[in-house]
């Protein structure tokens, strides 16, 4: 382990740590992948060294699959933790950020096929990741004399809190604590019950787009007209197809979402109308609302992270082909009121030709769209059982954590609490951090009346 220290403004020890660890946990002695961690540390919490390390740890997990996280400080929920009196550490998850990050350009020079591409990257999921944590927490607080001084907390958003259950399923003897924020994750062993009630979400928030907007029916239509009549290529050399202006829609579950979709439709309207196609502006801005190509994990693992023993199939773009209005070769045939929906947090397999840093991983997903030897993900004897707390708020109305399945999912990991509200989205924590810790942080105290 290597790191570097410095503080922030907001008088806010950083340690920004680096670990080598193993690609493959079955061949600890193999190939090596670096992972990144930023540890802060509230100087007001801490004056000494010891203070220091005697705060406890909680460890944030973030949402993807495949995003890492910005520099954090006092502020948001980061704030509301440190006020409670934890250090905090910050994973950038392997393949992201600074954790030996994966794009085409980037993978090792060893892998030859897409087979051996795709071998690569089943060891980028929530076990891979959550064996990392352990081997992190081992290096920091193993060697403790108290037991439950070698234990920290984890807190998971959305993906985040998937890792957590898998955390709970294996290694729970690491934990002292568990919050998860819109990540109940459902204990599938395939994707296609989570798409199931996905799109019926998805269906229900475009509705409410195009209630709210409805001038947005002609605009989309003409969009989507003009983009199937002309190659229209993106700043990144992607290429613009219907299915990928569609795709915008993942933004529909997060708060202000469908707001910031009529506003990239307004401009590519008023582009048509003023010049015949979509300007430069116009076209980053729709680039700027998909983050597949930065983030290409987050579009290859994006079935694969419910796999158990099963394979994926493209489940997303089979279920949506259920629904007529998400195809514009079915609804261009319909009255000009017909609305074609937009889709949401979704992965088709014209992605890896529609995005250009996702062709050459074309054949690597496809292969792993096929596999059925995922391992295990979670332990449901073991989360019967459970002892560890787990706190947990969950979103009545979110788009992408089907509440039914989160329910499911509570019913069976004993130990679990809910606040459970219609009034945010999924994006709560960021949206009002201040409430959702603060209920958290009640539900951890267990009090019952």
């Amino acid at each position: 382990m290597n790191h570097e220290i410095y503080s922030n403004k907001d008088q806010i020890k950083v340690i920004e740590r680096f670990f080598d660890l193993p690609l493959d946990y079955n061949n600890p002695s193999g190939e090596k992948i670096r992972v990144f961690a930023r540890n802060l540390i509230p100087k007001n919490k801490a004056k000494t060294e010891k203070e220091e390390k005697d705060l406890p740890y909680l460890v944030y997990l973030q949402g993807g699959p495949g995003f890492e996280i910005g520099l954090m400080g006092s502020s948001g929920y980061a704030g509301e933790i440190h006020e409670q009196g934890y250090q905090t550490l910050w994973l950038d998850q392997r393949g992201t950020g600074l954790s030996t990050p994966i794009s085409a350009d980037t993978l090792p020079a060893r892998l030859k096929s897409d087979r051996d591409i795709a071998n690569y990257l089943k060891h980028f999921r929530a076990d891979s990741i959550v064996k990392d944590c352990e081997s992190i927490r081992q290096i920091l607080i193993g060697d403790k004399p108290n037991e439950e001084d070698r234990k920290w907390t984890i807190m998971g958003q959305s993906f985040g809190g998937f890792c957590s259950i898998t955390y709970l399923s294996f290694y729970s003897e690491g934990l002292k604590e568990v919050f998860i924020t819109g990540g109940l994750a459902p204990l599938v062993d395939n994707p296609d019950p989570n798409y199931e009630l996905t799109v019926r979400q998805v269906v229900k928030r475009n509705k409410i787009y195009y209630a709210k907007y409805p001038q947005d029916v002609q605009r989309v239509r003409d969009i989507a007209a003009y983009l199937e009549a002309n190659n229209v290529v993106l700043p990144s050399g992607g290429r613009l197809s219907v299915r990928r202006f569609q795709q915008l829609g993942i933004d529909f579950g997060m708060a202000g979402g469908i707001d910031r979709v009529h506003q990239i439709v307004l401009r590519a309207s008023n582009d048509l109308e003023l010049f015949g196609k979509i300007s430069y502006k116009g076209l980053q801005n729709i680039e700027n609302g998909q983050s597949f190509d930065g983030n290409p994990i987050y579009a290859i693992l994006h079935e694969p992270i419910y796999c158990q023993g099963q394979a994926p199939r493209w489940s997303a773009d089979r279920i949506v082909q259920k629904s007529p209005q998400f195809s514009w070769s079915h609804v261009k045939q319909l009255s000009t009121e017909e609305p074609i929906y937009f889709t949401g947090e979704m992965i088709f397999p014209e992605m890896f030709d529609d995005y250009a840093a996702l062709r050459p991983l074309k054949g690597a997903a496809e292969i792993l769209a096929q596999d059925d030897s995922w391992g295990p993900l979670y332990d449901l004897k073991q989360l019967a059982m459970n002892q560890v707390k787990v706190s947990a708020t969950t979103y009545f109305d979110d788009m992408y954590v089907p509440f039914e399945q989160s329910q499911e999912t509570a019913g069976k990991i004993k130990n679990t609490e809910q606040y459970i509200t219609n009034q945010l989205a999924h994006s709560g924590i960021r949206e009002d951090p201040k409430d959702v810790m603060k209920r958290l942080f009640q539900l951890s105290r267990r009090e019952f009346a």
